[in-house]
């Protein structure tokens, strides 16, 4: 069967925008690391006591690995003892250089956590762990937004990373 000319530029242009495409996405994957956002698991927003989430704060598990439990509520980011004082905008420290996974869950309502300058934005839905490891290579302050409108004070619901 003989294609037509207009047939085959078309099929071809067609071929060359899906191959493109898939190129990108490897090397995104591959070269700059960008990952999608992982649900982990599920728990019950009541009984947190008993989960990962008893126990907030960045938790150090390796040569520059760090993972950071952080509880999404009404209108603050909590992230335990290491995070700073309760109700307060949390500062969390991390070294230059390390690779940081993001545990949270929200308590009441969606949130969002947005980490600016770096490739996060996750959605914390109540009852499910969100999860995402990202690299901090440049030191500096970097800010968690609450990117999803979740009540009168979402506009204060804000933390910040400092790599050292």
């Amino acid at each position: 069967m003989a294609l037509d000319k207009y047939e085959r530029v078309w099929l071809t242009a067609v071929g060359g925008l899906i191959g493109s495409f898939m190129a990108a996405l490897m090397v995104a994957y591959l070269i700059f690391d960008i990952r999608l956002p992982t649900f982990e698991a599920r728990v019950d927003p009541a009984n947190l006591n008993s989960t990962m989430f008893a126990d907030l704060g960045v938790k150090k598990r390796g040569e520059n690995k760090y993972d950071v439990v952080m509880l999404a509520k009404m209108w603050v980011f909590d992230a335990g003892k290491d995070g700073g004082n309760p109700g307060v905008p949390p500062v969390i420290r991390v070294p230059r250089g390390s690779r940081v996974t993001f545990y949270v869950t929200s308590l009441d309502v969606t949130h969002g956590v947005y980490v600016e300058d770096h490739s996060i934005n996750l959605e914390i839905v109540p009852g499910q762990i969100a999860r995402q490891s990202i690299p901090f290579n440049r030191p500096g302050e970097f800010r968690i937004i609450c990117n999803q409108y979740c009540g009168a004070a979402h506009q204060g619901m804000y933390g910040t990373i400092v790599v050292e």
